[in-house]
């Protein structure tokens, strides 16, 4: 799959929150990258500053600790445009067009669903880890609070990831129940959140960053053929014929040639055929008619221990206990 990474100026929030812990951020973690030579930063390096940063200050929720620290210039030009809007509700549908921006890691997506907002993100990109997930959905939450100069509670928060021993922190910050072990990440804004004025509009300036915003847009790698190779993919594994050689012969090319253009798109057949393994089984899963053991067999596995180990990669549950939370 494509690279997933976040911009720069989202990682000094980092190096900014151990400089208030009394720690020595470049000490710990290498000097800050040039935002103007390095503008993005890869998802695992991000992980992997937020892991030792953890393991060095400690504590629980560690991330949403982070995401107090939150101001608009460690969104860049995301930042500084949503404070430019007239309402929290505009500046979340700006950040649904250019949250990739800022956050190139599962794409965002806004719904009016049984009467609030929700806003969803997936892991079609794959799993980027709690500390990323909640570092950045806290992040999002704070500078909404900060921008409104409100503290306005959420309907609910969803993780895709385990539950951590202590839910308490979560709750406390978002101030609503948090759900653990769910198919995606999400926000549930009430409605009236989304009139909320925020302290800084400006319609001229929000003009010019809109239109650098889309330039940056326009720039950014895109990889729509992924998308197609795992439609094609989860329709033949419904089939009960998934394989390299199905899936080159669906877009006409040998199975070598196949390979040699996934590989040129950074993709590899295995990585789309556990993606669409993965969102298989959870629809599967919803069935409770189908008992696991045909649910591994439908799926490609030879045993059902097979299919409980890869899927408590994907989902961080085994496929009886997220059945218990899903079905």
């Amino acid at each position: 799959m494509r690279p997933i990474r976040v911009s720069t100026t989202y990682v000094t929030l980092l190096y900014e929150f151990l400089a208030r812990q009394d720690r020595d951020a470049e000490a710990l973690l290498g000097p800050l990258p040039d935002e103007r030579r390095q503008p993005y930063t890869s998802v695992p390096d991000w992980h992997a500053m937020l892991s030792r940063s953890q393991q060095a200050v400690g504590g629980e929720a560690f991330g949403l600790r982070v995401a107090r620290c939150i101001a608009p210039r460690h969104f860049g030009i995301v930042g500084y445009m949503v404070l430019a809007c007239a309402s929290f509700g505009e500046a979340l549908s700006r950040a649904e067009r250019y949250a990739s921006l800022v956050y190139d890691v599962s794409q965002l997506k806004l719904a009016l669903e049984n009467g609030c907002l929700v806003m969803r993100w997936g892991f079609e990109n794959g799993r980027a880890g709690q500390l990323v997930d909640e570092t950045g959905v806290a992040a999002l939450v704070q500078l909404g609070r900060d921008m409104t100069n409100q503290n306005w509670s959420l309907l609910k928060v969803t993780f895709v990831n385990p539950e951590p021993d202590d839910i308490r922190p979560y709750r406390e910050f978002f101030g609503c129940d948090v759900v653990f072990g769910h198919p995606f990440t999400e926000l549930h804004f009430p409605l009236e959140t989304l009139q909320q004025p925020l302290r800084q509009p400006d319609a001229g300036l929000l003009a010019v960053l809109d239109r650098q915003a889309e330039e940056l847009l326009a720039r950014m790698p895109r990889n729509e053929a992924a998308e197609q190779y795992r439609r094609v993919l989860l329709r033949l594994l419904r089939e009960g014929r998934a394989s390299l050689d199905a899936l080159a012969e669906e877009f006409h090319v040998s199975a070598r040639t196949l390979q040699r253009k996934l590989s040129d798109e950074g993709l590899s057949f295995q990585a789309l055929f556990d993606d669409v393994r993965g969102l298989q089984a959870e629809e599967y899963l919803r069935d409770v008619r189908l008992p696991l053991a045909d649910i591994a067999e439908l799926l490609g596995y030879s045993e059902r221990s097979a299919f409980n180990r890869a899927f408590r990669g994907w989902a961080g549950l085994t496929p009886a206990r997220w059945r218990k939370q899903h079905a």
